[in-house]
């Protein structure tokens, strides 16, 4: 078996074993994440974990997060392929491909990196898969991406002590932020939902753990 037949079972395996028996049950986010090849986003020394129940470390003291968390983020999204999402840490640009290829049929995607390093690394990876039309930009995700907003959705792949302000102004009516909240030693995830009369009102998911959101805003 060549290695990417054994990735593609261990695809499947992730996606039946970590994804379906756990509460992921939207069809285009399996299949997102089973098309998704994880091991092009991880440090080539922890390639033999890609698929690992697990957060791993990548460059600049980050991480890729679990694949239960990036389908559960993704899921909360409830993107129906047509929305301007920003997503605030682009990371090793992993996320950012699921949330490519659920876009794909007409939606937007836009994504922030603080350190231009991984930015750059994640913009070749995602030219890689042939998602070409993500926009990217190196800057501080806690205060959004003014230039570009409104947008439909959030996701912020960084704990914060509360939802910050700008992102919540640059959201869209209607539309939903997915951040964990919280200190770095215990957070949750929560979505945050703007109502049409601008009002907001926020549940929690589940706990979970995430390097800090650093900028400005946060």
């Amino acid at each position: 078996m060549s290695p990417s037949d054994e990735f593609a079972l261990l695809r499947q395996q992730m996606v039946a074993e970590q994804l379906k028996t756990r509460g992921i049950k939207d069809d285009k986010v399996l299949a997102a994440m089973l098309s998704v090849p994880r091991e092009l986003f991880v440090q080539q020394r922890l390639i033999d974990q890609a698929y690992t129940d697990a957060a791993l470390q990548i460059d600049c003291e980050q991480t890729i997060s679990q694949p239960l968390i990036v389908a559960l983020m993704s899921q909360a999204l409830c993107l129906t392929d047509s929305e301007r999402v920003l997503e605030i840490g682009t990371g090793s640009g992993y996320q950012t491909a699921v949330l490519a290829h659920l876009l794909a049929k007409g939606g937007e995607l836009f994504s922030m990196e603080r350190h231009p390093d991984l930015a750059h690394a994640a913009e070749e990876r995602l030219a890689q898969l042939g998602c070409t039309d993500v926009h990217l930009l190196a800057g501080d995700g806690s205060l959004g991406w003014p230039a570009a907003a409104p947008f439909d959705r959030i996701l912020v792949t960084a704990a914060a002590p509360h939802c910050p302000a700008a992102l919540l102004e640059q959201l869209a009516l209607g539309g939903k932020i997915v951040i964990p909240i919280g200190p770095r030693s215990v957070q949750t995830l929560q979505v945050f939902s703007k109502e049409m009369d601008g009002t907001v009102s926020n549940v929690e998911l589940t706990g979970c753990r995430f390097v800090p959101l650093i900028g400005e805003g946060s």
